[in-house]
């Protein structure tokens, strides 16, 4: 949700989304997450938290977080629930970036449109997040600088210079709707 609040100050048309089966947020330790299906607003999550153990949710940061997510959008949505099509789509953990992968595979490529699928290997943390949404953000308005119409013909060139500057691991892929 950083980059997504990023991006969107900088004028992209921009929408997020999980790719687990359900949202897990920390709770009160490790093998204790709160969970919620998708569909709950972040108001609903605010106040269970808000019920649960305020001076926790304060003291780890969680609270912060969420009243920002529920500033920005409604809801956590799920992206395999989308019937949207983008011409990117970035992801911030390896395992999302697979979870993409498999959800566009398994659509068929019916459409023939295609998707340049990014990942950036960005820790869970709010320092991470930070440092990672600016660095999507400069890979984003490189890709904007080129055109929608070149998207195709340098995209690989733009991510191959951007990985020898970035500090963030990355992995691309082209795929189908």
């Amino acid at each position: 949700m950083e980059a997504h609040h990023v991006l969107s100050k900088k004028g992209f048309q921009v929408d997020s989304y999980g790719t687990n089966s359900i949202i897990k947020i920390p709770g009160p330790a490790i093998d204790k997450p709160n969970c919620y299906q998708f569909g709950v607003t972040y108001e609903e999550i605010y106040q269970d938290l808000v019920r649960k153990d305020p001076d926790l949710y304060t003291r780890n940061g969680l609270l912060m977080l969420i009243d920002r997510n529920r500033r920005i959008k409604r809801a956590p949505q799920r992206f395999q629930e989308s019937q949207e099509i983008y011409d990117v789509l970035v992801t911030c953990e390896d395992r999302c970036f697979d979870m993409v992968c498999e959800e566009l595979a398994r659509r068929g490529g019916r459409l023939g449109k295609r998707v340049h699928v990014i990942n950036f290997d960005i820790t869970d943390n709010p320092e991470d997040a930070t440092i990672g949404a600016r660095a999507i953000l400069q890979l984003c308005q490189r890709l904007e600088e080129v055109g929608q119409a070149e998207l195709d013909d340098h995209i690989e060139e733009i991510i191959n210079e951007f990985q020898s500057h970035s500090d963030h691991p990355m992995y691309y892929s082209v795929l189908y709707y």
